[in-house]
C-alpha cells in the first residue's frame, strides 16, 4: 500500500492529501530513510513522521485497505510521541 493511503486509512494523518504534502514535505521517514507519498510500506515498517508539535514515531503492524475507524488503531503501534495529526 502506498504511504499516503496507508497514513490516511490508520487515521494517523485524516486526509490523503495532507499525508502526501506531509511526505512531499520531507518530514516522513521509513525506516530511517525520506520517505515519499507513493513509497510502498509493508508490515514491521517504523514510520516517523515530524508534526510541527512533535514527532511520531510508529511501527505498522498491519496493513488493510478498508477498517472502520474504531480499529484503524490496531494498524500500527506507537514507539514514540503523540498520535495526533498537526
Amino acid at each position: 500500500m502506498r504511504l499516503d493511503k496507508y497514513l490516511k486509512v490508520s487515521r494517523i494523518i485524516k486526509r490523503r492529501t495532507k499525508a502526501k504534502e506531509i511526505c512531499d514535505s520531507d518530514r516522513v521517514f521509513i525506516n530511517g530513510r525520506k520517505a515519499k507519498a507513493s513509497t510502498t510500506v509493508k508490515e514491521s515498517d517504523i514510520i516517523e513522521i515530524q508534526f510541527p508539535k512533535g514527532t511520531l514515531k510508529a511501527k505498522i503492524m498491519n496493513i488493510t485497505a478498508h477498517v472502520r475507524k474504531e480499529e484503524a488503531k490496531e494498524m500500527y503501534e506507537i514507539i514514540s510521541g503523540a498520535d495526533s495529526e498537526e
